[in-house]
């Protein structure tokens, strides 16, 4: 019975939502308020208004769309560029400053976000940045949570025998690492790719207060700019470049799909680094 519970109850808070959403873009605005909730409205009020959509400011979401997309995997080559070498490096080495370094990695990561953003600003602002990709990019890239998982990750899970191995048969510490350790990490850098991607995606406050001008705009900063354009959530809003709710809806599946693609694609290796560094070898 409990089960069953569980299972209804996940059904309410996130199914349904997600059925919503996606009929209430096949609908006209007058359905999305009188007609079943759950009912499907036409393939014709979808392109419509799908039309209506890429017309609002001259294919603005399919533009901030590309934005979220350089943004996010720029930012993610960085990531994997730099947080998977530290994450070795710290658990395969000792340095002075280790513990203190592993411990302001640990703090940063449990910050909120939203603590970050105006140090960077002012960091950004000092070096000129602000206003450009550049200003999201580098601090999309600096993700400490990458760190501390692939340090996890390579303290407790990868056979140090392989690398002594390696080691004797006279590969360079780099060797070691490109060799042996990078090919069995596959699992966890999968992983932290993934939860990289789906932040920077996600990512609104720090885009929101860098980027002036609509044209740099990600879509979950657009997004908030097509919900000022809705007449129902702001008065003020009616007028020529009104948005219709059904558009909205449309305008968030679009901004979700990328990284429901990105999940389905990569599952296999997420299940695996999951799991990676459960147990000790």
């Amino acid at each position: 019975m409990l089960p069953l519970l569980v299972l209804a109850l996940f059904v309410v808070f996130f199914v349904l939502p997600v059925l919503w959403l996606l009929l209430a873009a096949t609908k006209t605005d007058d359905q999305l308020v009188h007609a079943n909730p759950l009912s499907f409205g036409s393939l014709h009020a979808l392109r419509a208004n799908w039309d209506a959509l890429t017309a609002y400011q001259d294919d603005a979401i399919l533009l901030w769309l590309r934005n979220s997309a350089v943004y996010s995997f720029l930012a993610l080559v960085i990531t994997l560029c730099v947080a998977v070498p530290a994450g070795y490096a710290l658990a395969m080495t000792e340095f002075r400053g280790r513990r203190t370094l592993l411990v302001a990695t640990l703090v940063v990561m449990l910050m909120p976000n939203a603590t970050l953003v105006v140090p960077l600003f002012l960091e950004l602002n000092a070096v000129h940045l602000i206003g450009t990709m550049w200003s999201i990019i580098l601090p999309y890239a600096f993700y400490p949570f990458g760190v501390y998982l692939t340090y996890i990750y390579f303290s407790t899970a990868l056979p140090r025998e392989l690398l002594d191995a390696a080691r004797l048969d006279g590969c360079s510490e780099f060797g070691v690492f490109r060799r042996v350790a990078l090919p069995l990490a596959t699992p966890v850098v999968a992983l932290v790719g993934f939860f990289s991607f789906v932040a920077n995606w996600t990512n609104y406050f720090l885009p929101y207060v860098m980027l002036p001008q609509s044209d740099q705009f990600p879509v979950q900063v657009g997004l908030g700019t097509l919900l000022d354009s809705v007449p129902q959530f702001n008065p003020t809003a009616a007028g020529t470049l009104e948005v219709q709710r059904p558009e909205l809806a449309l305008a968030t599946l679009l901004a979700i799909t990328p990284v429901l693609v990105v999940f389905l694609f990569s599952q296999r290796f997420l299940v695996a680094g999951m799991l990676a560094g459960a147990t000790k070898h």
